[in-house]
């Protein structure tokens, strides 16, 4: 099974294609998953690796860490474009995700003011109104939105709650409306004999009317760029992603394609 696990709480910088010069804050165990979806794509591979053994880092950890982190790099005159929420797992699931977050943000200030904080999340924690909350202080509010079709949804993303449906999270993304990114996966592929392709006519028109509903200030829509635990799984190409966006734009949608 792939496996690809940040060892550290603060790691990089590293390039991001879709956010650039990125400093990651890992809020998941260092040698383990924590994650409320299992993903087909996760290069952190599946959550039945285990959580480890170093369990999650202490708010006073995360803020001493990044406090070194930014201090080291402002001295030597290193560039930076955004502080990025990410690593082993969902850092919502941090119970101290909100303070983190204000700690995060007092740092940035003093360090790199010019710089964004953004927040890779996979929705499921929207109905806690201190992750809300926390999300909205944010630049970058960055959410998962695979499928509008909730029977590929959870083909996909796998998540841990038997509740979770799309329809149910697209209302919950849509109470951010111009505060957030929707961000969503393309691919195509088989996990346990079932077909996943959410780049059909009927997968794209639901999320165009979800995205809609959401009212979102940007969609960013990419597909596979690194190896995936499920082996039967296909990158869509550039030129169909850019297709696809078009169709969207042609709705009044900002959307990009990286």
């Amino acid at each position: 099974m792939v496996t690809i696990l940040f060892h550290s709480t603060i790691f990089g910088p590293i390039h991001s294609r879709r956010l650039g010069s990125s400093l990651g804050v890992n809020l998941s165990p260092n040698d383990g998953k924590v994650c409320s979806f299992d993903c087909v794509y996760c290069e952190a591979g599946y959550n039945s690796q285990g959580a480890g053994t170093t369990g999650l880092p202490r708010r006073e950890d995360v803020s001493r860490e990044l406090d070194a982190k930014l201090k080291s790099m402002i001295e030597a005159g290193e560039h930076l474009d955004v502080i990025t929420f990410s690593g082993n797992g969902e850092p919502t699931l941090h119970p101290q995700f909100a303070e983190i977050i204000d700690d995060t943000i007092a740092l940035r200030d003093k360090y790199f003011p010019q710089v964004k904080i953004s927040v890779l999340c996979n929705s499921t924690r929207l109905g806690d109104e201190s992750v809300v909350a926390a999300l909205r202080k944010v630049d970058n509010n960055i959410l998962k939105l695979d499928s509008a079709i909730t029977s590929t949804m959870r083909l996909i993303d796998q998540p841990a709650s038997p509740s979770f449906t799309s329809e149910g999270v697209i209302e919950q993304i849509a109470q951010f409306a111009g505060q957030c990114v929707v961000q969503t996966m393309f691919l195509r592929g088989e996990h346990d004999g079932k077909i996943i392709d959410n780049t059909t006519p009927e997968e794209v028109e639901a999320l165009i009317k979800a995205y809609k509903r959401i009212s979102p200030r940007q969609v960013m829509i990419y597909s596979i760029d690194r190896k995936t635990p499920e082996q039967k799984l296909e990158k869509v190409s550039r030129e169909e992603l850019e297709a696809i966006a078009s169709q969207m734009c042609r709705e009044g949608i900002n959307v990009t394609v990286s």
